[in-house]
């Protein structure tokens, strides 16, 4: 293949700029904070990409006021779903769980991965972390508020109260996202209650007490309510 040689240059345009355009350089696109929180919670109700971004489009009044097109949206909303893990960490997360799983059977892990294989969301607990739930498992809080990590991902640690009253760690977990998927707030339903033959009622009060109520005290009753609408109290 032979050389290019450059000899001439004409740096006149032989068409108008259009400033409006200059939203599709990469140096200028950017999704603002507030947009994003949007975007997310839209995807969260099921929201496709494309209505998602539409609607975006709508509010701003027009293509040409965003900073960013239905890829750099589709791009941000799948980026969260996934660990954003740097080359080798995986591998050797992996290593240290089985090291530490050599070293005592109590150690527990569990790694979740998408259809690719990639790593969404890793659980852990020790074995001291499993003997103290065992003990004061009862009541504890799963705190999201950690975000400051290394991969800008959720830490979520759970968190008990032993008997002096002092903050116990019984668990901790790394989350791709916080969607009900990486939750999996109902998963246990069918395991726990597809034998009884009024399953699907159940299914459906039980739903109701966690997505309906918003106050300790209505889950509480809505709880107590189901429990005794289906005898539930040896299950």
């Amino acid at each position: 293949m032979g050389d290019f040689v450059l000899t001439t240059v004409n740096l006149e345009h032989n068409h108008d700029l259009i400033p409006t355009n200059s939203r599709h350089f990469a140096i200028n696109k950017k999704i603002l904070s507030p947009v994003k929180r949007r975007l997310e919670i839209n995807d969260q109700a099921g929201i496709g990409v494309s209505r998602n971004y539409n609607s975006m489009v709508v509010e701003a009044g027009g293509y040409e006021s965003l900073t960013f097109d239905e890829r750099d949206t589709r791009n941000y909303i799948e980026r969260p779903r996934k660990l954003r893990l740097g080359e080798g960490d995986s591998d050797a997360l992996q290593k240290y769980f089985l090291r530490m799983h050599a070293q005592n059977s109590s150690f527990y892990y569990m790694i979740d991965v998408d259809t690719d294989f990639r790593i969404r969301n890793l659980f852990w607990a020790d074995a001291m972390s499993r003997a103290t739930y065992e003990e004061f498992g009862d009541v504890f809080s799963f705190d999201m508020t950690y975000l400051t990590n290394k991969y800008d991902m959720p830490f979520a640690p759970f968190v008990g109260v032993n008997h002096h009253g002092q903050s116990i760690l019984l668990g901790c977990g790394l989350l791709s996202s916080e969607d009900t998927d990486t939750f999996h707030i109902m998963k246990k339903i069918p395991e726990k209650l597809k034998g009884y033959s009024q399953y699907e009622s159940m299914k459906m009060d039980l739903q109701n007490a966690v997505y309906d109520t918003f106050t300790k005290d209505k889950f509480e009753m809505k709880w107590k309510e189901m429990i005794a609408k289906f005898n539930l109290y040896e299950n």
